[in-house]
């Protein structure tokens, strides 16, 4: 990573709430051709989350805590707070010398953007502004919303318009929190109700809405140069396993997640 920043534009893309066992299953069954295509080995990573809901894992990740290998480590990080003792900070660790990841990469001379999809990232009161307030620009608008059927789309034009803006001469450190997969998402099964709610397969069904668009987020950031892309959830979510529904729990389906990072190589 001491080679990778400085030199590339970075992405970190978090799926919110993804499942490690649907997004599994759905790269496996090739209904997320576009996603597939950039994994290595075309398989998702399994992994285990830092945090059981968006604002605490979130604030491990902007700290370096990406969601780590689900084997026995100790695991090397990409990115560590310079901080006495640590056991995962390893030679090939980027180390900052500030609280946290997007301070330490504007201090090494990023543009850093947050588009936010989550209700953590809608700036509408104080704690709605901490996670967006990290960055030098941020944008949330209801488009980008949970309730929105077409989040992602708007979510990705604004990506569009941010790399197309930002000077080339200057790196560039885009996150983006996809909403899509959250509750509601029964809207993007056809056929589904309201009525009849959320499911393992409307949560499905958002993958593939999320997989049909993000290849124009890939050519947006490889547009520019190199990028070095992270594309994980930050917990999963329950859909009635073992009785549970929802998140911010101690369930198998919450803390499991699927995780990749690959590069983008500059397109013409």
């Amino acid at each position: 990573m001491n080679r990778v920043v400085g030199r590339d534009d970075l992405l970190l893309v978090t799926l919110d709430t993804l499942r490690y066992d649907v997004a599994a299953e759905l790269a496996a069954a090739g209904r997320i051709p576009h996603l597939a295509r950039h994994l290595p080995g075309g398989t998702w990573e399994k992994r285990h989350a830092p945090g059981s809901f968006t604002y605490a894992s979130h604030q491990a990740m902007f700290a370096g805590f990406l969601p780590t290998p689900a084997a026995p480590g100790p695991h090397p990080r990409l990115f560590a707070a310079r901080f006495a003792g640590s056991e995962t900070t390893a030679r090939r660790t980027y180390v900052f010398d500030t609280p946290d990841l997007v301070s330490g990469l504007a201090a090494a001379g990023y543009h850093t953007v947050c588009i936010g999809g989550v209700g953590f990232f809608n700036k509408q009161g104080a704690l709605g502004d901490v996670l967006p307030g990290l960055f030098r620009e941020s944008h949330w608008e209801p488009a980008f919303g949970v309730a929105s059927p077409t989040s992602f789309e708007a979510q990705v034009a604004r990506a569009e318009e941010v790399a197309a803006r930002v000077p080339r001469d200057r790196r560039l450190f885009l996150f983006v929190n996809v909403s899509a997969l959250h509750q509601p998402n029964w809207f993007h099964l056809p056929g589904a109700t309201p009525e009849a709610g959320d499911s393992r397969a409307t949560h499905a069904a958002a993958l593939e809405y999320v997989d049909r668009h993000i290849g124009r987020l890939f050519t947006a950031m490889s547009s520019r140069r190199r990028c070095f892309a992270i594309v994980c959830s930050d917990h999963g979510t329950a859909y009635g396993d073992d009785g549970y529904t929802g998140h911010r729990l101690g369930h198998e389906a919450v803390w499991t997640v699927p995780y990749a990072h690959f590069p983008l190589e500059p397109t013409a």
